[in-house]
This record gives C-alpha cells, structure tokens and sequence, in this order.
C-alpha cells in the first residue's frame, strides 16, 4: 500500500513543480541559482535528452510509454523483496509522470539544468530522477543478489 501512496505523492509532486515552472519561467529561460545549477523551463518533444524531437508524434512516445509502463508493472507485481519493489515503485512513477506531462502537454518539461565551466547536462526533472534512482536501487538489489549467488 505504501508503495502505491509513494507512487501517487511522487507523480503529483512531478507535475506540481512541472506547473510551477510553467507558470513562472518563460519558455526557454534560465533563472540562475549558482554556478553549477540553473532553473530552466524547457519543452522536450522528444525521449531522454530530446532524442528523436520532432521526428515521432508525441503520442507515439504516449503509447511506447505506457506499454513498458505496463511491463514495468507486471515486474513490479512479481517483484521477489521489498528492495526489488521499491526500485519499480521509482521507475512507475518517473513513467507516469513524464506520461501524463505528455499527454496533457504534447512534450515534457524539463527544468533542472547542471553545468560546469564548458560542460552542460542536458535539461532534466523529477520524475527522470525517479527513474534514475529506481534503476540505482534495481542494479543494486541485482548486485546484492549477484553476491549471495556467488556466496552459494
């Protein structure tokens, strides 16, 4: 159940600071923060790092979206520990909340943006930190699990 309530607190907060940028940043802007961090408010018509923009319809992505969000959900349902479960709680909600950004927008906003000196990070936000954390924690149960095998 916890994990459930996890999921839906993280997709509302996603889309919650995604409507504040929205709202407050001009589309392709930058507010300073410091000299590695800025607040940016950016469309990404495409996947990751705006791969593939313009090239697909943005209800393709909708529709590849949700099928491996689906498939995240069966793995998630036959999830064998807790750790393995909180790893999928993650990803499902980083999916859902770039899905519904998607659906609702036509792209997704990104408003994280890290540089230093000449090197800058693509644009980024919440919920691709939640997926980035849930495939952390994933590789790190398989690590962990990888280990006891070995032990065995």
């Amino acid at each position: 159940m916890y994990k459930y309530l996890t999921i839906i607190f993280l997709v509302l907060l996603d889309i919650f600071v995604k409507k504040i940028i929205f709202n407050s940043i001009n589309l392709n802007s930058f507010i300073y923060i410091n000299s590695f961090f800025d607040l940016a408010h950016i469309h990404n018509f495409g996947i990751s790092f705006g791969l593939f923009s313009g090239l697909f319809s943005s209800w393709l992505f909708v529709f590849i979206g949700i099928m491996i969000t689906i498939f995240l959900y069966t793995l998630f349902l036959n999830a064998t520990n807790s750790l393995e479960k909180w790893g999928y709680t993650y990803i499902l909600a980083g999916a859902l909340g770039n899905i519904i950004d998607r659906i609702i927008n036509g792209y997704v906003i990104d408003f994280i943006y890290l540089h230093y000196n000449d090197f800058y990070w693509p644009a980024f936000n919440f919920a691709d930190i939640y997926i980035t954390i849930g495939v952390c924690i994933i590789i790190f149960h398989f690590l962990l699990n990888l280990d006891k095998t070995k032990k065995t």
